[in-house]
């Protein structure tokens, strides 16, 4: 296995330009993101053709999409390449990392998502072993399998639970790094809105309540000290910094939050949450499937991690988020869809695309069938967008809900709200039926499929 994980990195390499034309690089859950230092040189036609691809975007870097798990083995086997033939200059690092910047799509508001999506990106392992942790020991109580108040019972949710404590110290650390800030000055920005001791201090006649203003506010603290930090550093002498820039940042922070921050928060928390809680009671079936069908767009720019905080925020605010089974029922469409391809396509070149892909969807990571099966071929993607929605609809029908956040799909089911997992699987079962109906008979034909002879 070794062996073919550094076959498929050379080859990428190879047609990346050679060692010599990598800038940067680093990998997310699905792809290998690169940035090469002439793109000229890049053959992306070629890279889409290599076995074990299952896809190329063009953002602001280059992304391989190369699945879960194998994208770690494949990225390990490049980074011995690249370091072998003298490793990446930084000079040309930095290069690359500007002109991702300065790249023309790179709009203020989306480089500010992004931002916040690098916020809790390397949060989601935690996320997903938490959550799972914690639904899993839940459906164990549940079925009478374990005592609720046995030690075994106990210690189990001590271990799912222990992330979603603290999460707001997390949360600071990488979002004062996103900003610029020093990571301890940000675990301490959400020290500020999770310690229990406020409740003891009253502000304007109101009692301060300690996590009033959840992971928003977590997020005005942490991104407001880094700015502080950064703007005492340039006035305060390089001998004296150690002392009086964290001193400063932490007092006019701590001070601004307890009166600002917190009550704000919580207003913003409260619109959230409140606003989605009232659009699925209002909207019903029609919101579901709107909130079900739009999804996937957001998963093809790669904004949809800037929903996290929102996932989190309603489980913070009312225990539940009803509004994550809605969105998985884009995988889900997907997976129908795929299924439909495989079973009309008579090449064997996206067969073998589709098998590669589906696993992964079917486990709730949906991008290597987007862009490596769906998005490349056009109809197929909209047809999956209208069986994510029949599933959404389904979904926000029976108002399922889950108790935390992490993958979607099949594994899902461990988060749910205890006595909604049936339900919540044939909302699945439906999406990929919808999915396959729509795509079968309306969205592909083998003639669409030129790219992958």
């Amino acid at each position: 296995m070794a062996g073919e994980n550094k076959i498929l990195a050379d080859k990428i390499l190879e047609q990346l330009g050679g060692p010599a034309n990598i800038g940067n690089y680093t990998h997310c859950m699905t792809r290998l993101r690169v940035t090469p230092k002439d793109e000229s040189k890049v053959n992306k036609a070629a890279i889409k053709k290599i076995d074990g691809v299952l896809g190329v975007v063009e953002e602001e870097t280059l992304q391989i999409i190369l699945g879960p798990g194998k994208v770690n083995r494949v990225t390990e086997e490049f980074g011995k390449l690249v370091d072998a033939a003298g490793g990446i200059d930084l000079k040309a690092k930095a290069a690359g990392t500007k002109a991702e910047i300065n790249k023309k799509n790179a709009t203020p508001f989306k480089l500010f998502l992004r931002k916040i999506s690098s916020i809790f990106i390397p949060l989601i392992p935690a996320l997903v072993a938490s959550g799972l942790i914690t639904g899993i020991t839940k459906a164990i109580i549940q079925a009478g399998w374990l005592a609720g108040d046995s030690q075994l019972a106990t210690i189990l949710s001590v271990i799912g639970g222990g992330l979603f404590a603290y999460l707001g110290i997390l949360v600071g650390i990488n979002a004062a790094k996103e900003f610029g800030g020093s990571p301890a000055l940000g675990a301490l920005a959400g020290i500020l809105i999770i310690n229990p001791a406020v409740a003891g201090i009253k502000l304007f006649g109101a009692d301060l309540v300690p996590g009033r203003g959840g992971l928003i506010g977590v997020l005005f603290a942490a991104i407001f000290i880094a700015l502080v930090e950064k703007r005492v550093r340039k006035f305060v002498p390089q001998s004296l910094d150690l002392f009086i820039t964290p001193t400063v940042a932490l007092l006019v922070t701590g001070i601004v939050t307890y009166l600002v921050f917190m009550p704000l928060g919580g207003f913003v928390s409260d619109i959230i949450t409140k606003g989605l809680t009232s659009l699925l009671d209002m909207g019903g079936v029609v919101a579901g499937f709107v909130l079900g069908a739009t999804f996937l767009p957001l998963v093809v720019t790669g904004l949809h991690q800037g929903l996290t905080p929102i996932h989190l925020e309603l489980i913070n605010s009312t225990g539940i988020d009803p509004l994550l089974p809605i969105l998985a029922m884009g995988g889900a469409g997907q997976v129908g869809a795929a299924f439909a391809i495989y079973f009309k396509t008579k090449k064997t070149r996206l067969k073998r695309a589709i098998g590669g892909g589906l696993p992964a969807g079917i486990l709730g990571i949906g991008e290597p069938l987007i862009f490596g099966v769906t998005l490349p071929l056009g109809r197929p993607f909209l047809t999956a967008c209208l069986g994510a929605g029949v599933g959404g609809a389904f979904q926000a029908a029976f108002k399922i809900a889950t108790v935390a956040i992490g993958v979607s799909g099949l594994p899902l089911a461990f988060l749910v709200v205890t006595g909604q997992v049936l339900l919540y699987l044939l909302g699945v079962l439906i999406a990929y039926a919808a999915g396959f109906l729509f795509t079968y008979l309306f969205g592909f034909k083998d003639d669409m499929a030129g790219e992958f002879d």
